[in-house]
């Protein structure tokens, strides 16, 4: 099964990778001004979000990726990845390093983390929520946690409609579905990297992308005071700005 997923504009490949808050069009906002920057954009819904089912058997999202990447005939591509997608680009990066040129990583998961206890009494707080049926509760707790100050209200209801419409996959769910965990060395990444984190964000994520410069010696970190976990819904253009910049820096369309 091929990830759902949209094509758009010409040029060196960006593929966008969602957060497990949302889905796809989490990148409305700078979907359209990477395509115009002289790229060819490809965004696409990991399975159990949006418009990509669950199936009934176990699943690696890199792999999904990767197959994406050979249907559209993409032997190479930048990733763009937010939250647990930059979670699935290290892996994808790391496993097939030949595909990947660049990765910008914004407030990126890290396989292997050891949650806070912070992070941790927000997946049981959502995990009993789920348990007693208020998803909506459990929808809003996603809201609250990860929209940092800036983000305005139409942000926060989109942010809504993309979790609600993932638990709603997710909830009926066949038996069998899950995720497939496979083992890789971040040693193997050489390509240079962007690593985003937001000043109002959960420690767990502000360290991982702290951190990511050690561990990948071709990567900067940036922190931006104001955001949150989602910063490219908070401030759109500035995020989009930043992008922008640092793929013209790395990967010049000219």
């Amino acid at each position: 099964m091929t990830l759902a997923h949209d094509t758009t504009g010409d040029g060196p490949a960006l593929v966008l990778l969602h957060s497990a808050v949302c889905d796809r069009r989490m990148w409305d906002p700078q979907w359209p001004t990477l395509a115009d920057s002289g790229y060819r954009v490809v965004r696409c819904d990991f399975r159990g979000f949006g418009e990509t089912p669950l199936p009934d058997h176990r699943h690696n999202d890199a792999d999904d990726v990767l197959t994406l990447l050979d249907t559209l005939g993409i032997d190479q591509a930048t990733l763009i990845a937010s939250s647990y997608g930059g979670q699935v680009a290290l892996e994808l990066a790391a496993r097939h390093p030949d595909r990947v040129n660049a990765m910008a990583l914004l407030c990126s998961g890290l396989p292997g983390h050891q949650p806070t206890d912070e992070l941790r009494a927000f997946g049981e707080r959502e995990d009993e929520l789920l348990e007693a049926g208020d998803v909506a509760g459990a929808v809003e707790l996603n809201v609250d946690t990860w929209l940092g100050p800036d983000a305005d209200d139409s942000a926060r209801e989109k942010v809504r409609g993309m979790q609600r419409q993932a638990f709603d996959i997710q909830l009926a769910a066949p038996d069998g579905a899950g995720r497939n965990k496979t083992d890789f060395d971040l040693a193997t990444i050489k390509s240079p990297g962007l690593a985003v984190s937001g000043g109002h964000d959960l420690p767990d994520f502000r360290h991982i992308a702290a951190h990511l410069p050690s561990l990948l010696p071709h990567t900067r970190h940036v922190e931006l005071p104001w955001a949150g976990h989602l910063p490219n819904l908070e401030r759109p253009t500035a995020v989009t700005t930043l992008l922008t910049d640092f793929l013209h820096e790395t990967f010049p369309t000219h």
